[in-house]
């Protein structure tokens, strides 16, 4: 098993590796001046296993353009399986329609991804686990609450309140829970289909003087940490923090938060930022390793 850092996760890809004991293969890539992408792989792949590591963080298209390649050079060049780790797999929200006319545009991508000589694929959180259904090859979606979760019991918050923004979402407030070791619940939320906006509300919370943590999978623009920490501040929330594991932070997003009295936001190295302080490899590597020995 050989480990290809693509050119979106290479820090990680390269802690994989490190953390696996394998070898790793270079991308040399580059965007021509017309906007195209040229990969070429630095290393010899023949009869092994190639995993890729790429995560689909903006620009989407174009990072998903480069596993495709990368996939396909390791084919290529005789690379006997590619399995695909893809902290944030893109389109994973655009697993089925709601209005006339539209795409299911996971399904394409999967049927892309396939094309491109992908055998399996490793991601993080997935939004939805439906969108895994439609993809032609194996897969299996890990999760990295825990992770964040150990991070704030580190930092001294055991007991802390694990909050989910919606009902939806409760699943991951308990995760987080088990390792706190204190309270859990969820806020309510509902979301306009054509605006896309959302509208929070509250019942039977009671986190007076609680630290709060909000747990999320996802941070896009930060509008439903916004909401949720106006509502804990008007609760009595002693500390709010806002952690997710894939901090996308679009626009304004973190210093919206921040304004809106978020403590700290903490993010994985799903999508790397200035809020990744918490990093997947040691998850992936042992994934990887479990995987190559059985």
């Amino acid at each position: 098993m050989k480990i290809i850092p693509g050119p979106a996760s290479l820090e990680l890809g390269e802690k994989i590796a490190r953390l696996a004991n394998m070898e790793k293969i270079d991308v040399s890539h580059r965007t021509f001046p017309d906007g195209e992408s040229y990969i070429r792989l630095m290393g010899n792949v023949q009869d092994e296993h190639a995993v890729i590591v790429q995560t689909t963080c903006a620009p989407q298209d174009t990072r998903l353009m480069q596993l495709g390649f990368i996939a396909s050079a390791a084919k290529r060049n005789g690379a006997q399986k590619v399995t695909a780790v893809v902290p944030y797999l893109a389109y994973a929200r655009q697993d089925k329609t709601f209005l006339q006319g539209e795409n299911v545009s996971i399904e394409t991508i999967s049927a892309m991804l396939k094309t491109a000589g992908i055998d399996d694929l490793i991601t993080i959180n997935i939004h939805s686990e439906n969108a895994l259904r439609f993809f032609p090859f194996p897969t299996k979606n890990l999760s990295a609450i825990s992770l964040l979760a150990e991070y704030f019991v580190e930092k001294g918050f055991q007991k802390a309140f694990a909050l989910a923004p919606d009902k939806g979402a409760m699943y991951i407030a308990e995760q987080a829970q088990k390792i706190l070791g204190g309270d859990a619940g969820h806020l309510e939320k509902r979301r306009d289909r054509y605006t896309g906006q959302t509208i929070q509300s509250v019942s039977n919370l009671d986190i007076k003087g609680e630290v709060v943590i909000i747990f999320d999978d996802i941070i896009s623009t930060g509008g439903t940490i916004v909401g949720a920490a106006k509502i804990l501040r008007d609760l009595g929330a002693a500390k709010i923090f806002a952690s997710c594991v894939h901090p996308l932070l679009i626009g304004d997003a973190e210093k919206r938060m921040l304004d809106a009295g978020v403590a700290e936001i903490v993010g994985t190295d799903s999508v790397p930022s200035n809020t990744s302080q918490v990093t997947l490899a040691p998850m992936i590597a042992r994934e990887l390793q479990a995987l190559e020995s059985g």
